[in-house]
């Protein structure tokens, strides 16, 4: 193997030992957003939702939240429209739902 090729595999190696840049998304921010959760058909899963929503924006309505509850009334799924400003806020809304105990899955 060559010097030259010595270089070349320092180089590819350099490459991967940089940061983790910032991931690319193909949202256009700002944009409205659906996030779907899905908890227990309870009124206090409803309630989490809507408060770890409201505390990251303001911007939906009641005709942007649809609620559909499973056919034996176990579990129930929530769709929130919401106007988000940024990759930054919709990230945060995701983390929280997501370490609610109340919230078994957001889409």
């Amino acid at each position: 193997m060559s010097d030259k090729d010595n270089d070349k595999d320092n180089d590819n190696d350099k490459e991967s030992d940089k940061p983790n840049e910032p991931a690319q998304t193909l949202l256009t921010f700002p944009c409205d957003f659906t996030i779907k959760t899905f908890g227990s058909g309870s009124q206090l899963f409803e309630t989490t939702v809507l408060t770890i929503i409201n505390k990251h924006t303001t911007s939906h309505t009641d005709r942007a939240i649809q609620s559909r509850p499973s056919a034996n009334g176990k579990y129930c799924a929530l769709s929130i429209t919401v106007h988000v400003e940024s990759k930054e806020q919709l990230d945060n809304i995701y983390k929280e739902l997501s370490a609610s105990p109340d919230v078994l899955m957001v889409l």
